[in-house]
């Protein structure tokens, strides 16, 4: 009888258990991943959990219609880019409809849409894509006035000013991603004038183009020259007055910091003049007709703490990376189920760290949350960043009894155990971590100490060496000068005789 309650238990006990975890597995349609140093994909728990969905049929606005924009203010109240509504949809956290606007007729009237920027002062930018035009409203909506395209002739009569999205720094210059605009960002004064263009694309030079230009024909070498660098895609300003920008269509550097003179800083490209070469996004990327894709990042959004995390709409993905540029954590996808998208556009993320993914497939806005991994991981990675690497060094380990795939963990370890000068354990850190960059100057630090505390042996044991060098060399010669005169002695002796 003992038995069958005893059995009766567990089995009761392991279905709790099992129905606990169901809403878990319902949230994570697909296995957490990073990146290592080798370009590996460790299993890692997931940083980021899908929580719930902002769709028009939840609130009085009705449905939405190709969302192609997300801006969150600093009162963490989100605008919406309602861009087949021709509208601008301003909602809180609760989802509550504070504002809608744009769709009212007058000289407000947008049309098609796609980027929205909020200023300090509450008053609100619009990219009005569709009438070719900047909008900028007061904090209620109202119309104040529009920048069209500037009377320039650096532009040219060919230009079509086609904004897509819209930044506006302290001095109220707007920077406008334009699109067909391969120069850059346009700067445009408070008053309308065009103010250059900003922090542009290079193409960039390879041997195999040069060799090819060599020998093209002269409308080879007109199709080559015409070739356009890549453009923006997207724009995001930090809490430090930095742009941070996206492009499509490359493999590398597809995200920049644009310093306050347009030099990408977050790629070391910066008055020092080195320039790293840095992917973000995937390195297994989908073939489309037999060709590997290119990355699309169409957003970014940074953290105050620094966290930058980019939106591919090729893959569907959400990229998060630390300062250093070190991935902390993928997720997302293409799909139908809750955590995946089918065409995502924008990302956003509120004070509390929740990440907002627009997907105009779905017309739907996508909630994500940090997990208790993530949390940890954010932490450290803050520390990290900041030089604080004993500091960070107890939650390194929790994070590794909580996921030991996640390399970074024993880099930043390895790091602690280097400011603790402990270098030999710091190369067994870096190992783990596949973290070469790190090995190699926790083993060249360790050379140094050890020829530092062993320079008497060393010198005793060079010297000895060079004193048996000599004295063997001195008693070969002795050697060999007696050999040579027993040698004459004989000969001498050979011939008198």
């Amino acid at each position: 009888m003992k038995k069958t309650i005893r059995t009766l238990l567990l089995a009761s006990l392991s279905l709790t258990l099992m129905l606990l975890a169901l809403p878990v597995s319902a949230k994570s349609p697909y296995p957490g991943y990073v990146y290592d140093p080798n370009q590996r994909t460790p299993a890692s728990v997931n940083g980021y959990q899908y929580s719930d969905s902002i769709d028009g049929y939840q609130l009085p606005t009705g449905p939405f219609d190709t969302i192609e924009d997300l801006f969150v203010a600093d009162d963490d109240t989100i605008y919406i880019v309602d861009s087949g509504n021709n509208r601008i949809v301003r909602i809180d956290k609760n989802k509550n409809v504070l504002l809608t606007f744009g769709d009212q007729e007058g000289k407000g009237l947008l049309n098609t849409p796609k980027g929205v920027f909020v200023a300090k002062n509450g008053e609100i930018y619009v990219a009005d894509t569709g009438n070719r035009r900047i909008v900028h409203y007061d904090a209620k909506g109202s119309f104040i006035q529009e920048f069209l395209k500037p009377d320039s002739p650096l532009l040219g009569k060919d230009f079509i000013f086609s904004p897509s999205k819209v930044v506006v720094d302290k001095r109220g210059y707007l920077f406008v991603v334009s699109e067909g605009a391969s120069q850059g960002l346009l700067q445009i004064s408070p008053e309308g004038r065009f103010a250059g263009f900003f922090g542009a694309n290079h193409l960039k030079w390879s041997l195999g183009r040069f060799l090819v230009k060599l020998i093209a024909t002269k409308e080879q070498k007109d199709q080559m020259a015409s070739e356009k660098p890549p453009e923006f895609s997207n724009l995001f300003e930090d809490t430090e007055g930095f742009y941070y920008t996206t492009s499509v269509g490359i493999h590398i550097n597809q995200v920049k910091r644009l310093s306050t003179v347009g030099v990408d800083i977050l790629n070391g490209d910066g008055e020092g003049g080195s320039k790293e070469e840095n992917t973000y996004g995937d390195y297994d990327l989908p073939t489309i007709n037999y060709t590997p894709a290119f990355e699309s990042f169409v957003d970014v959004t940074v953290s105050p703490d620094g966290l930058i995390t980019a939106l591919d709409s090729v893959t569907g993905k959400v990229f998060q990376y630390n300062q250093i540029k070190t991935m902390l954590f993928v997720f997302g996808g293409i799909g139908d189920q809750n955590g995946l998208f089918q065409a995502p556009s924008s990302i956003a993320e509120t004070q509390d760290g929740t990440i907002y993914v627009a997907d105009k497939g779905r017309n739907r806005i996508d909630r994500f949350k940090t997990t208790p991994f993530g949390d940890k991981v954010h932490e450290a990675s803050l520390l990290h960043t900041d030089g604080r690497y004993l500091q960070a060094l107890p939650i390194w380990k929790e994070v590794l009894r909580m996921n030991a795939n996640y390399t970074f963990g024993y880099s930043g370890i390895g790091m602690a155990l280097v400011k603790q000068e402990n270098y030999l354990e710091a190369m067994r850190y870096f190992k783990l971590g596949k973290d070469k960059y790190g090995y190699s100057d926790a083993l060249a630090r360790y050379r140094k100490v050890f020829l530092r505390q062993h320079f008497g042996q060393i010198a005793f044991g060079v010297i000895g060496l060079y004193l048996a060098w000599k004295i063997g060399r001195f008693m070969y010669r002795k050697k060999k000068t007696g050999e040579r005169k027993l040698h004459g002695k004989a000969a001498k002796e050979g011939l008198n005789g």
